[in-house]
């Protein structure tokens, strides 16, 4: 897993405008029997980028070069079924830095920050604004700035605020993971002890 520092991204981005895209559309199941997060980038959305027998479908959006970046687009409701872990890690490996929808599943918000992918809800209206943009033009870029917690649609400039729990923004802003944090803080932890001893 990269843990790459995360601070203002501008990218152009892939559109998927989808609704109720599910943790098995994202990595088929039959693909979760490995234990390590590498390789799972070549099975994201794997049924709707390759045919039975591994030809690429063309019309698939991830299949079209007119199209790249590291930002999805997604319809609503982003994530949901299983809470399997591994389509968080599929979208990681293969180079998303940005999920942008107007709703995700709970559990796969979470296991997407918790991959140093950055879940960002915009109002319906925001992401119908941003699919219009990139259908007009592929290389439209949207700037995802961490720090202020803000999308901006550059082809309109519009802007919009998100929420992010701030325990997770510190951590995706200092590349760290759960572990990397407690020991960090190792010796605020061992201060703490000491007083009880």
């Amino acid at each position: 897993m990269k843990k790459e520092k995360f601070d203002i991204i501008t990218d152009s981005c892939i559109p998927l405008p989808l609704e109720n895209i599910d943790t098995d559309q994202i990595v088929p199941a039959r693909f979760l029997k490995a234990t390590t997060r590498e390789g799972f980038g070549d099975n994201l959305f794997r049924d709707w980028r390759f045919d039975k027998e591994g030809n690429k479908i063309e019309s698939f959006v991830m299949n079209n070069p007119a199209y790249s970046g590291r930002i999805l687009v997604a319809g609503k409701n982003f994530g949901c079924g299983s809470s399997r872990e591994h389509a968080a890690w599929a979208i990681a490996d293969y180079g998303f830095r940005v999920v942008v929808s107007s709703f995700f599943a709970d559990i796969h918000k979470n296991n997407e920050l918790n991959n140093f992918v950055l879940p960002v809800v915009v109002s319906e209206q925001f992401l119908k604004e941003l699919f219009d943009s990139i259908e007009k033009n592929p290389k439209t870029e949207v700037t995802v700035n961490l720090p202020e917690q803000s999308i901006k649609n550059n082809a309109t400039g519009n802007k919009e605020y998100f929420e992010i729990n701030a325990y997770k923004k510190h951590c995706l802003m200092n590349g760290l993971d759960d572990i990397d944090f407690l020991l960090s803080n190792k010796d605020k932890i061992e201060q703490w002890e000491k007083r009880f001893n």
